[in-house]
């Protein structure tokens, strides 16, 4: 594959473009950030890059101001399938850290799916964020790789101008090494596992705990205690 370039995006094709990678992603019946919102969420101050192989978009970041100082919500991060495995999500990220960096932007937040290893092993384990707040049914009823299981998410808050956390003590509970896998093979076992994960990180977020590691090999979180 030709070299890889990290940019923003540019020009209305490009947006178009975006929005195609968004539903070969995420699959049919899940409802794409229109071209036209995310051209104009850039034109104010928010962030479309993407990740080009020559012309052709391979990956992308869409994120936005918030209502706090210095804080982004990062709402999407893509890979197209022909293009994993050459570590485009983690360059991605960290092409949006320089990015916010330079505008003085510190704080990251996203949400992202806490059963899905490859998410945790990157927004955990290589990026270093952490998180302590669990939505429950986030995004109601989804469709396309989603469908069929409750839109839970955490919430991750990664810090750009901080070290990462210490990571602490295992959460009894591995994700499973193919979430998607498993809600298509065994859709009743990957509700149950919804339900499990749910409450045992409800009750450790009630108890002032945070998930400051994963551990890719046994696939689980690693919890700290409140200082």
């Amino acid at each position: 594959m030709t070299d890889i370039t990290y940019r923003d995006l540019r020009g209305m094709a490009e947006f178009r473009a975006a929005e195609d990678l968004q539903r070969d992603v995420w699959g049919a019946g899940d409802q794409p950030d229109p071209a036209d919102l995310m051209m104009v969420i850039q034109a104010e101050g928010g962030l479309v890059g993407g990740a080009f192989a020559g012309d052709r978009l391979l990956g992308y970041v869409f994120a936005f101001p918030t209502r706090e100082a210095g804080a982004q919500h990062s709402h999407r991060l893509a890979v197209r399938a022909e293009a994993r495995g050459l570590g485009l999500g983690v360059k991605l990220k960290l092409w949006q850290r320089d990015w916010c960096l330079t505008r003085g932007i510190t704080l990251v937040r996203w949400t992202y799916d806490p059963l899905r290893a490859t998410n945790a092993a990157l927004n955990i384990a290589r990026l270093g964020a952490s998180a302590a707040t669990y939505h429950v049914d986030y995004y109601g009823e989804m469709e396309g790789i989603n469908r069929g299981v409750a839109s839970d998410r955490l919430l991750a808050e990664w810090r750009l101008d901080a070290p990462a956390a210490t990571p602490g003590k295992p959460l009894d509970i591995a994700l499973p090494e193919d979430f998607g896998a498993l809600l298509v093979q065994d859709p009743p076992a990957a509700a149950a596992l919804r339900l499990q994960m749910r409450a045992a990180l409800l009750q450790a977020f009630g108890r002032g705990q945070r998930i400051t590691g994963y551990d890719r090999a046994r696939r689980v979180y690693l919890l700290s205690d409140p200082v």
